[in-house]
């Protein structure tokens, strides 16, 4: 079951807003009662500098949270940051995402962009928790891949697991996640695209539709092909 509003209201009281305009977009989709674990996978490359410095990040944590609590019952995001690797954080919960991100990435170090470590880290996150339930996995990011042909290889790969990956670019155009709708080879197209130009112009309406749309499309596929039960 998701979490109450009561209980958002109660614990986090700046996420109610969020928390009703995610479950108006799954039910237009149709995916209202659906369960999904959320992740949250974020691009710490020098050239994001400027989206940390904006709150545009915090921004999609926030937003990542808002729509966990309608499809999770845990209240939970795990959160992986990457660079030149990937590197794991304290899950973003409703007790403390206020904040998390300028707290959590001022920490590390700024990198390239290793889509495949953090897609690695994110498909060993999945299977250790021991969900049942698919994964929704918000990959957000500012550039193409340091390994295009592994990254490539990897979401192949992933296609044959109950992941989604919501693939979410903000800045100029990300060419490399425009071609993936396209990568030929898997089981099932596992795989969306959002582009927010300027994040801070996007409502959180139009980012939780162009998220929930590809995803209940993909949940239809899968079941078809038995890679979601």
């Amino acid at each position: 079951m998701p979490i109450a509003l009561t209980s958002i209201e109660q614990q986090a009281p700046g996420l109610v807003s969020l928390a009703k305009t995610a479950a108006v977009s799954l039910e237009k989709q149709g995916l209202g009662g659906q369960r999904a674990a959320v992740q949250l996978v974020l691009d710490h490359s020098g050239s994001m500098r400027p989206f940390y410095r904006d709150g545009s990040v915090q921004r999609l944590a926030e937003q990542a949270l808002g729509l966990s609590v309608n499809l999770d019952d845990d209240g939970s995001v795990p959160l992986i940051f990457f660079g030149s690797q990937a590197e794991q954080h304290e899950d973003v919960r409703l007790d403390n995402y206020t904040g998390l991100i300028d707290r959590a990435h001022q920490r590390l170090r700024w990198g390239s962009t290793n889509y495949v470590a953090a897609m690695n880290a994110a498909v060993s996150e999945y299977r250790a928790s021991g969900a049942t339930d698919p994964a929704l996995v918000i990959f957000q990011t500012d550039g193409g891949p340091d390994d295009r042909e592994g990254a490539e290889r990897v979401l192949r790969h992933a296609s044959s697991l109950p992941i989604f990956w919501a693939f979410v670019g903000f800045g100029g155009r990300v060419e490399f996640l425009e071609q993936l709708d396209g990568l030929g080879g898997r089981v099932v197209d596992n795989a969306s695209f959002f582009h927010a130009a300027e994040p801070h112009l996007v409502s959180d309406a139009e980012l939780y539709d162009g998220i929930t749309h590809e995803f209940a499309g993909w949940l239809t596929a899968a079941r078809t092909a038995g890679v979601v039960r």
